[in-house]
């Protein structure tokens, strides 16, 4: 019996060793939508290793390590090392917009339209991005780990499910998307059909139908004559162009025969 041959595991790119070093909040403080466009532009040489304000002074240290580059300070730009927070939400001022539910990266707010909602705590990555969208700023974000920052107050395990859940996300997004995409389409394909039934046109309808139709078939035959007319133009420039030229040709050699005459005078 012959055993199938394994394909062996991809060696992991530097981009791959970097996100695995990186909180996995996607809270875009670093100027990257997400984790992993960051982990690839550091990769790249095309972004630095000191703005991930979440892994804090530790992540930096990591990655450090791993590009063999010194230890420096957290960029200022990108924000500060602090405690990890969690949103939370009044729910007594929340007006249930969904907002909040449409900027979390990882899915950790659940309600509906119209009706309140809520944060999971365990899920929640404090990555900040509910509180700006929130029309009525009832979000707070609150500190859970006092004295305990950066990676000291994160987890690896906590990062590999806030990247799981993120991945998941986003193919969630694609997936409606391609999903509402198809079905406007088919909406838009039997709306069209309809439309070229006559059978499901009324009179009133039929009739508008027909105008448009005749509109676009005049405009067509306007096109297609304004075409044949250029081309006309450009032929009998052509011929005059031809005719001109044999005209003076003639010229020339009726010159250069009385010149000759003068000479042999």
């Amino acid at each position: 019996m012959q055993i199938p041959a394994v394909s062996p595991t991809p060696a992991p790119t530097l981009a791959d060793r970097i996100e695995d070093l990186l909180p996995q909040t996607q809270c875009t403080k670093c100027g990257y939508p997400a984790c992993r466009p960051y982990a690839e532009a550091v990769a790249e040489g095309t972004a630095g290793y000191n703005q991930c304000p979440p892994g804090g002074a530790e992540g930096i240290a990591r990655l450090a390590a791993v590009l063999g580059k010194p230890v420096i300070p957290l960029n200022p730009v990108n924000g500060v090392e602090r405690p990890r927070p969690v949103a939370v939400i009044d729910e007594a001022l929340c007006i249930g917009c969904t907002l909040c539910i449409q900027a979390c990266p990882v899915d950790a707010i659940i309600g509906a339209a119209k009706q309140m909602h809520t944060i999971i705590n365990d899920l929640c990555t404090g990555c900040d991005l509910c509180v700006a969208p929130c029309p009525v700023d009832c979000i707070a974000m609150v500190e859970v780990t006092p004295g305990r920052t950066g990676w000291d107050a994160w987890a690896q395990e906590r990062a590999e499910a806030a990247r799981e859940r993120h991945q998941f996300r986003v193919s969630r997004l694609r997936r409606e998307k391609e999903e509402n995409d198809a079905r406007l389409a088919a909406k838009a394909a039997a709306k069209l059909k309809a439309v070229e039934s006559e059978a499901a046109l009324s009179p009133e309808e039929k009739a508008a139908a027909e105008r448009k139709k005749a509109i676009i078939q005049a405009a067509m035959e306007r096109a297609r004559l304004k075409k044949e007319e250029m081309a006309a133009q450009s032929a009998a420039s052509t011929r005059l162009d031809d005719v001109s030229r044999s005209v003076k040709k003639q010229i020339d050699e009726i010159n250069q025969k009385l010149d000759q005459q003068k000479d042999a005078q």
